[in-house]
């Protein structure tokens, strides 16, 4: 499944210049649009509300699409079932309430909606089941799951972290369920579009979300929207892969556990300097062989202290021993004249 549509719908022309192009797109067949945008800051663009609604209406009537958009409360949900929207995806920022959820599944009971369950905006796959399990009780059965990436600590390259490892774990657990991956929301700029696309695929995700636009320069949010044509060069160039039940789980947590390695290593560099700086400030005390012979002594006291930690018994003593090593050598190197002591 491809859904592509607008961020935001901004115009009845915007609406349907943009659905008419996507249409003409092979495998694409659901329009989607932004009619509500839960912003943090009050001041940014929200959405144009219900009128963006009559003109999902209108463009599914004139081009045959089906629609979707997001709810993040339960009067969403009842002014697009009102204007006849196909498949509604739930916000993250409702994933993550559990009150908001409750509400939204009492409005859709009794009803046949397909629904696709967008991640909480945190990394927590309790509450994500916990969505899916109150629509569930609520009669809702045509479900779905969206990976939109996460917020974390350390997200670069990408504006939400995929989290592949959450995705993969769900799925593990409701195999009935499909799952789609919204690329536009992880990769947060055009070049990372692909990739990201390409990954979920090779991953054997159900469907991809794009977001597109017929004139991104003027739009009113995210301005990295590829145009129709841009995005058909993308989905052409995109290749399947048989998926091997089992092998790409396998793959995707060594990546996952890659990716974690990067970002320690990407930290750990921004400590050292840190530290660097710290060391330079110092160097620029003078320092007799008295404190010298100090700053030896505290260094063997944390040698010490570092090697009888008992989260450090599983760690080669010689490993600990050299990065210490280092590290006081880089602490005493911006003081001229300094000789580096090296404690065995």
């Amino acid at each position: 499944m491809l859904i592509a549509g607008p961020c935001s719908a901004e115009s009845e022309e915007q609406m349907l210049k943009t659905a008419q192009q996507l249409k003409a797109i092979k495998g694409i067949n659901v329009l989607r649009a932004g009619i509500w945008k839960s912003r943090t800051r009050p001041n940014s663009f929200k959405g144009v509300g219900m009128v963006g609604l009559q003109w999902l209406d209108m463009v599914k009537k004139e081009t045959g699409l089906r629609t979707s958009c997001e709810v993040a409360n339960a009067q969403h949900a009842e002014e697009a079932m009102k204007y006849g929207v196909d498949i509604l995806s739930i916000s993250g920022r409702a994933t993550v309430n559990p009150f908001a959820m409750e509400e939204i599944a009492t409005a859709l009971k009794g009803t046949a909606m397909p629904v696709l369950v967008n991640n909480p905006v945190y990394p927590d796959l309790g509450l994500w089941l916990g969505a899916l399990e109150r629509l569930n009780q609520a009669d809702i059965t045509d479900l779905g799951l969206i990976n939109r990436g996460f917020a974390a600590d350390e997200q670069y390259p990408y504006r939400s972290h995929p989290r592949w490892d959450h995705m993969l774990q769900l799925q593990e657990m409701h195999p009935e369920l499909p799952i789609l991956c919204d690329a536009a929301h992880i990769a947060g700029r055009r070049s990372l579009l692909y990739p990201v696309s390409q990954k979920a695929v090779d991953l054997g995700v159900d469907g991809l979300l794009f977001e597109s636009h017929v004139n991104p320069a003027a739009a009113l949010s995210s301005p990295q929207q590829l145009m129709p044509q841009e995005l058909e060069l993308l989905i052409n160039a995109l290749k399947t892969k048989v998926r091997l039940d089992g092998t790409n789980h396998l793959v995707e947590q060594l990546d996952d556990l890659s990716q974690q390695m990067d970002s320690m290593d990407k930290a750990l560099m921004e400590l050292l300097l840190r530290r660097r700086e710290v060391s330079q400030k110092i160097s620029l005390h003078q320092m007799g062989d008295v404190q010298e012979s100090l700053e030896v002594s505290r260094w063997q006291q944390e040698l010490d202290a570092w090697l009888q930690r008992d989260d450090y018994t599983e760690m080669d003593s010689n490993f600990v021993k050299t990065l210490m090593r280092a590290l006081q050598q880089h602490r005493q190197s911006p003081q001229s004249g300094m000789k580096s002591s090296a404690v065995a």
